[in-house]
């Protein structure tokens, strides 16, 4: 059921009205005829035809809906089996489009056959064209199923369709009228207080800039009315590229239902990160980009792929950042030693300006002048120092990872793959166990938390040069806030994540997952080699170029480990290979330095492990550390190569290596990650300290009860036992 769409047709009131509906009042059944003409309500439910087949209670409730609102219908696509022909004597599945209402719910009417089956789940476009073709009238407002409609904003309605008969641009008339929501989740939990505001500033003053003036604003769904026969005869819901108009209108809204759990969030901002990665690879935004002009291009772009592919830049450019300045300090004295590097003024002004922005300042601007222009400025204020004390600048930095992950795989792979995500949409701030937050965050957040990590930790060790500089500061400070927020913030924005029993409840359950093999019909919940392999499913349609970059990406791990290598001192004393290298750097010309170099990578990638055996005795503390901190990454690196390269590593016959070492380093991870949450549930201050703070006093209440009982509960337990 919460895959509904619901569409409301909605025709304009006429002053031709019939005469004997003038003047004397009207009775029940007449009003309702007058409704019946007016309104309908056709619902978009794929799983009614299952349903109603298996006996589902879900096709009982929707009977009981139909019985209690004669207008409304249900749109689904049914599946028949006949009888084949001559050749085909077997029986074979049928498809067809069906509508069925309350006068007859048993029997639904098929409209139309289809060809074969038609691929639904993709969400809202699918919904969207299967049921529009069940619709009558001129005006069609789409409504999603967390949505509310408010009875003085019903009373507007008639104003809002004459919207349809006047040329706000004073060319032509609108094909879609935007209309404002009003989100009424945010006393639940911080992070939909968060997304209060920042869908609250996205659907009505982001809205009314994109309409007027810059003229961008394109088909945003819900609540949105639509001319139905507009876009009857295009084909599409693309308006502006079919010469349509679209405006927004902020003089009615409609209630609108967010996401009050950070994996809900997560999966929503996923799935529109994915949606605009799409979009920048589709031949329409292409269209667009050669077809205005350059501000509206540039509006065009910074509201839709451009905000992604600015949070894509974002990271990519910390990554190089990092790895440049860890180059510097891994390339000799000579290069880190110079003044110009240590003392650079520019590069500390342009970093003290960065961390001032990156503490999620320009992030806020939007929804601080909503705010502002609707509450006043004391209000906007208030709302700004709330957020930071619920830890807002870590949700929007986690949510930086989340939209440049999905977009720039998006990017890199293609969309071949099915990306949509159900998100659910009902109350779900519940406590999710340790083992489906890595399963969600391992590869988009965790993997690149713990690499920021040891660069970091490597930089702390090398970078003795920079400590006394501003900028050395400010990287730190940033860098970690980043990668800090990457590996914690799913267990800190958790409910009763810090309780020691959740804690050993999860431990156990992810342990089930990771040691489980997979098979044919074991789900990724259910097994760890499930959820590997669907992991890497983008690869298998990915072209040669998204497997070539892939390819590179992964060759950062072995330069850096090369780095590294140079500075174990037992490289220093010369013994055993590094002695016959050094030997030939002497002999050899300036000029074939970078021949060298090649040479000493293929020896230190192939001898380094069995030498540092072998001269284990003679290794320091800080060799050993920095031996680890090199070759770990570097087995990720090779893990990459290889899950891109899997056709040829299943005819050599090492696939199954590769997956014993892929899963040795999701234990490695998971250890990591769960061994700080597992410490900190040791103190119950600090549970309560994040009940208080993330979540409103009524279910902070709830929760601390629930604790009470349980604890009450388990004490009994042991009583009894010892009994």
């Amino acid at each position: 059921m919460k895959l509904w769409k619901v569409h409301t047709q909605i025709t304009q009131d006429t002053e031709n009205s019939d005469d004997s509906l003038r003047g004397g009042r009207l009775s029940g059944t007449d009003c309702q005829a007058v409704a019946d003409m007016k309104f309908t309500c056709v619902v978009s439910c794929q799983q009614y035809g299952i349903d109603k087949r298996s006996g589902s209670p879900l096709a009982q409730d929707i009977l009981r809906l139909m019985k209690r609102y004669p207008s409304l219908r249900i749109a689904y696509i049914d599946e028949v089996e006949e009888s084949g022909n001559d050749r085909q004597k077997k029986n074979i599945k049928v498809y067809y489009s069906c509508l069925v209402k309350v006068s007859d719910p048993h029997r639904a009417l098929p409209l139309d056959q289809l060809p074969g089956p038609a691929i639904l789940g993709v969400g809202k476009p699918e919904n969207q064209n299967h049921a529009i073709i069940f619709t009558r009238g001129e005006g069609l407002q789409t409504v999603d199923m967390d949505q509310d409609n408010y009875m003085e904003e019903a009373l507007k309605m008639r104003n809002l369709l004459q919207e349809f008969l006047k040329k706000h641009d004073g060319v032509q008339f609108p094909s879609i009228l935007g209309l404002r929501e009003h989100v009424f989740t945010g006393s639940v939990s911080s992070l939909a207080h968060f997304m209060v505001n920042r869908e609250t500033s996205f659907a009505t003053i982001g809205q009314r800039f994109l309409a007027n003036p810059l003229k961008v604003r394109f088909h945003y769904g819900h609540s949105d009315v639509f001319d139905r026969l507009f876009h009857l005869t295009r084909g599409g819901f693309n308006a502006t590229l079919r010469e349509g108009n679209v405006t927004h209108h902020e003089y009615i809204q409609v209630g609108k239902a967010r996401d009050a759990g950070l994996n809900q969030i997560s999966m929503f901002e996923a799935k529109i990160a994915s949606g605009n990665g799409e979009q920048a690879l589709s031949r329409d935004v292409y269209r667009l980009g050669h077809h205005f002009d350059f501000f509206r291009m540039l509006s065009f772009y910074f509201s839709t792929v451009g905000y992604h592919f600015s949070a894509l830049i974002t990271v990519i450019t910390v990554y190089a950042f990092l790895y440049g300045r860890l180059y510097l300090v891994l390339n000799g004295e000579g290069l880190s030693a110079r003044k110009a590097i240590q003392d650079n003024k520019p590069l500390q002004v342009a970093l003290a300006s960065q961390s001032l922005v990156q503490i999620g300042f320009l992030m806020v601007l939007p929804m601080f002048m909503e705010i502002s222009l609707e509450r006043g400025y004391r209000a906007a204020v208030s709302e700004f120092i709330l957020m930071q004390f619920q830890l807002a600048p870590m949700f929007f930095m986690f949510s930086l990872g989340t939209m440049s992950h999905y977009f720039g795989r998006t990017l890199l792979h293609g969309g071949a793959i099915p990306i949509y995500r159900s998100t659910g949409r009902g109350f779900v701030v519940f406590h999710v166990n340790f083992a489906e937050n890595y399963r969600f965050y391992s590869r988009s957040h965790f993997v690149k938390g713990i690499e920021l990590s040891i660069v970091l930790v490597v930089y702390e060790i090398f970078g003795h040069n920079y400590r006394s500089d501003v900028g050395y500061v400010l990287i730190n400070i940033s860098m970690w806030f980043m990668a800090g927020t990457w590996l914690f913030a799913p267990f800190l924005f958790n409910p009763s994540s810090f309780e020691w029993l959740k804690i050993v409840d999860g431990w156990n359950d992810w342990n089930i997952w990771i040691r489980n093999d997979g098979g044919i019909g074991i789900p990724p919940e259910k097994s760890w080699e499930s959820w590997w392999e669907q992991e890497q499913q983008h690869l298998r349609y990915s072209g040669l170029w998204g497997i070539v970059v892939e390819i590179l990406l992964s060759l950062r791990f072995f330069i850096y480990q090369y780095g590294l290598i140079y500075h174990l001192n037992i490289t220093k004393r010369e013994s055993n290979s590094f002695l016959i290298v050094s030997a030939w750097r002497r002999k050899l010309s300036a000029k074939s330095q970078s021949l060298i170099r090649i040479i000493n990578g293929l020896i230190f990638l192939t001898f380094v492990p069995i030498v540092t055996l072998i001269a284990l005795p003679h290794m320091s503390v800080q060799d050993i550390v920095i031996f680890v901190l090199a070759f770990v990454p570097t087995g990720w690196g090779m893990l990459q190569i290889a899950q891109a390269l899997k056709p040829l590593v299943q005819v050599v016959g090492l696939w199954e290596s590769v997956k014993t070492l892929a899963r040795n380093y999701d234990m490695v991870m998971g250890l990591l990650l769960f061994t700080p949450v597992a410490f900190l549930s040791l103190f119950p201050f600090i549970s309560d300290f994040q009940t208080r703070t993330l979540f409103n006093k009524w279910f902070s209440g709830d929760l601390q009860i629930l604790s009470t009982l349980r604890g009450r509960r388990n004490a009994r337990y042991s009583y009894n036992k010892r009994e």
